[in-house]
Order: C-alpha cells, then sequence, then structure tokens
C-alpha cells in the first residue's frame, strides 16, 4: 500500500514481467483508470469502438472507460503500473480526465519526453520492489491539488459502497452541491458522470459476483441487480465488455480451464 496521501487515491501499484496467459486480451469497462509505465517492446490498444490499433512504446494512461478494449501484450512483457481509484488519476494529469476516457494517452504526451525517458532509464536499472517505490516516489512529487477533488471522492465513495445503486440525486442533496456541478467535476476528475460512475460499479459489481462453473440464470442475475428487464441488462453487458452474456462465460470458463489459479483471472478476457 502507498503512503499517504498516495493510499486515498491508489488501489495498488504493481510489477508484471514474463509471459502474459494470452497474447490479447479484452479488458472490460470497469471503474478502475489505469497508468502503466513499459519497460519491454510496445504494446498494441484498440480502444472502445476504435477500428486501428495503436502501440504505446512507453506505455499509456487512461481513465474510467465507458466500454471494453483490447490490450495486446509484447511477449516477455517487462511493465510496472498504478491502478486507481476513480478519481485517483487526475491529480497526475495536465488535462481533464474526460480527455482520456476511452481514449488512452501515452505517457510521454501526458508527462513528457524527457521526464519520461529518465524516469524509464532508473526503472531499468532497479529491482522489482525499487522499481515500485520508484513510481510511486514520482506520483509523490507530480500530486497537485485539484478543485472538487473532495466532494468527488466523497460521492464516488458512496456509490462504491453501494454497488452502484445509490439514487444519485441523494448524493449531490447529500453533497449540498448541484447536479450540474457534480456532473462537471465528476467529468474533470473521474472522466464520466456520477450517473456513468455507479452504471460501470453496478455492472462490474454483478458480473464478478457470477459463479462461472455453475449455470446461470441470467433473468435473475439482472433482477438480482436492479435491471429494469433481461433485455435491458444484455445490451449493457455488450456495452461493457464486448461481449454477449452467453460468450462472456465461455471465455471466462475458457480462462479458467487453461489457467486454473492465475492472478489475471476475473477481469481480463482472453481475446485471441
Amino acid at each position: 500500500m502507498p503512503r499517504p496521501p498516495l493510499d486515498g487515491m491508489i488501489d495498488d501499484i504493481y510489477y508484471l514481467e514474463g509471459v502474459p496467459p494470452y497474447s490479447r486480451l479484452l479488458l472490460p469497462a470497469a471503474p478502475a483508470p489505469l497508468l502503466i509505465v513499459n519497460l519491454g517492446a510496445p504494446f498494441v490498444i484498440r480502444a472502445g469502438a476504435a477500428v486501428e490499433a495503436l502501440e504505446y512504446p512507453d506505455g499509456c494512461a487512461v481513465t474510467t472507460p465507458t466500454c471494453a478494449w483490447e490490450f495486446s501484450y509484447p511477449t516477455p512483457t517487462w511493465s510496472v503500473g498504478v491502478h486507481f481509484k476513480p478519481w485517483g488519476l487526475a491529480p497526475f494529469l495536465p488535462i481533464p480526465a474526460a480527455e482520456l476516457c476511452d481514449r488512452p494517452a501515452t505517457v510521454e504526451q501526458i508527462w513528457g519526453r524527457p521526464a519520461v525517458t529518465e524516469l524509464r532509464r532508473r526503472l531499468n536499472l532497479a529491482d522489482p520492489h525499487k522499481m515500485l517505490m520508484l513510481l510511486e516516489d514520482e506520483l509523490q512529487r507530480r500530486l497537485r491539488v485539484i478543485d472538487g477533488l473532495d466532494l468527488v471522492r466523497r460521492t464516488s465513495s458512496a456509490i462504491a459502497a453501494t454497488g452502484g445503486t445509490v439514487p444519485i440525486s441523494d448524493l449531490g442533496v447529500a453533497a449540498h452541491a448541484s447536479s450540474t456541478y457534480l456532473a462537471k467535476r465528476f467529468k474533470a476528475i473521474v472522466g464520466v458522470t456520477p450517473k456513468r460512475l455507479a452504471r460501470s460499479y453496478r455492472f462490474s459489481s454483478t458480473v464478478l459476483a457470477i459463479d462461472v462453473a455453475a449455470p446461470v440464470d441470467w433473468g435473475e442475475v439482472a433482477a438480482g441487480a436492479g435491471y429494469f428487464d433481461q433485455a435491458h441488462f444484455g445490451h449493457e453487458f455488450r456495452e461493457f465488455t464486448g461481449l454477449t452474456p452467453t460468450r462472456y462465460i465461455e471465455v471466462r470458463r475458457r480462462f479458467l480451464r487453461e489457467h486454473p489459479g492465475h492472478a489475471l483471472d476475473g477481469w481480463p478476457l482472453p481475446a485471441d
């Protein structure tokens, strides 16, 4: 766990090296911004509805996505990265978070070539533990004050605590903020509106709770998550994962069968 104040913005800082379970992974939309500093060969990302896949030689930064995106690892892969809380990446960006929603940027684009070149040089010379400390130090140094961050953090935490089921109007009243102001600050800091973030939490908490090894009653799943009907749930499923519910279960079962107990099982899906 990073030291304060980063601990209130970050879920984890990680190190990744070796052969990925699949060369291409499908990443369903989740309320989790991401920063990766790549130290190996370029990886390739096809974000959202983009037709063209792009190379990211030095890594990438992306705020809360609204749809699935495809991530292709080099073999072997070598990187360090950060999984942020929904509001956590914004204090390290030179632009509003909404500009990186479903549009990943290279690390050079957000921090500049000289800084990234020097950071990657130091990371290349370090052991894995030291790499994590160096990246944490870089974030501590770049941390800046953002208007409305505490408001967005409190509101986002309330959304997360209810799995996205809390009425957004209630949050605005509790925060003593207008819906317009709240939406504006969310777009700048999270990248999406409070309502969209709530949808992401509701969907991800619902899907991750599914036991894919057992038969799935999709009507029961949809009703339990508060969806209006199964058709609405199916539409949301395709938007967030790029797959139908039936295909999702097939792909998850494939991962479990081919890589039992793998650390990545659960959210990334094989796209090969």
